[in-house]
C-alpha cells in the first residue's frame, strides 16, 4: 500500500510540477475575486493558474465552502481561471497526485490553446467579411462622386427657388408719386385766409 502525502509535502510536490511547466507559483496567497475567499496553497496571478490541497488538517473545509467551490468552477468553465483543488478525502500517493496534477495541467493547456485557436478563426472569419481596401477606396470615392453632383443639382434647385423669391419680393411697390409729392407740399404750406 502506497504512503499518503501530508499536505504540506503534496503542495511542496505541486508548487515544484506548476513551476517546471512555466508558471510563477505564489505559495499561500489569499485568493478574493468572485465573491470567494480563501486562502490558496498556490497561485500564479498572472497567469490565472493555482492549487489547493484540501484538507481538515488546516480545517481548509471551511475556508472554501462549497458554494464557493461552485464559484470557481463556474469562472474555471468559462476558461477565466484555472483551480486544481484535491480532497484529502481520496488518499493519494507523490506518484498518484503528481499523475493528476499533470493530467490536469494538459488538460488546462490544451483547453488554452483551443481558445486561442478558435479566438484566431473567428478574427479570421470577421477580417474575410471585410470588403477589401482597394474596394473600399473604389465604393468611397464612387458615393463622394455621386453625393457631390447631387449636392450640386440640389443647390442649383435651391438657389433657382431662391432668386424666384427674391425677384416676386423686389418687385418695387408702385404708388402714384406725384400725387403723393402734392399732397404733401400742400400741407406744408400754410393757408392763407381770405380778408
Amino acid at each position: 500500500m502506497s504512503e499518503t502525502l501530508s499536505e504540506f509535502d503534496g503542495c511542496d510536490l505541486l508548487a515544484r510540477l506548476f513551476r517546471a511547466r512555466g508558471y510563477a507559483i505564489k505559495r499561500n496567497q489569499i485568493f478574493r475575486e468572485y465573491g470567494v475567499e480563501f486562502h490558496v496553497d498556490g497561485w500564479d496571478p498572472q497567469a490565472r493558474v493555482g492549487f489547493e490541497f484540501l484538507t481538515s488538517e488546516d480545517e481548509d473545509h471551511d475556508d472554501l465552502t462549497l458554494e464557493e467551490y461552485k464559484t470557481l468552477c463556474d469562472a474555471q468553465r468559462r476558461g477565466e481561471l484555472a483551480m486544481f483543488i484535491i480532497d484529502e478525502v481520496e488518499p493519494l500517493s507523490e506518484k498518484d497526485l503528481a499523475a493528476e496534477a499533470h493530467e490536469f495541467l494538459d488538460e488546462m493547456n490544451a483547453a488554452a490553446k483551443a481558445r486561442v485557436t478558435r479566438a484566431a478563426r473567428t478574427k479570421a472569419k470577421a477580417k474575410a467579411g471585410r470588403p477589401k481596401a482597394a474596394a473600399t477606396k473604389l465604393t468611397k470615392q464612387v458615393v463622394s462622386r455621386v453625393s457631390k453632383k447631387s449636392a450640386q443639382k440640389s443647390a442649383k434647385k435651391v438657389s433657382k427657388k431662391v432668386s424666384k423669391k427674391a425677384v416676386r419680393k423686389a418687385k418695387p411697390v408702385r404708388k402714384p408719386i406725384a400725387a403723393a409729392t402734392a399732397k404733401a407740399k400742400a400741407s406744408s404750406k400754410p393757408k392763407r385766409r381770405g380778408r
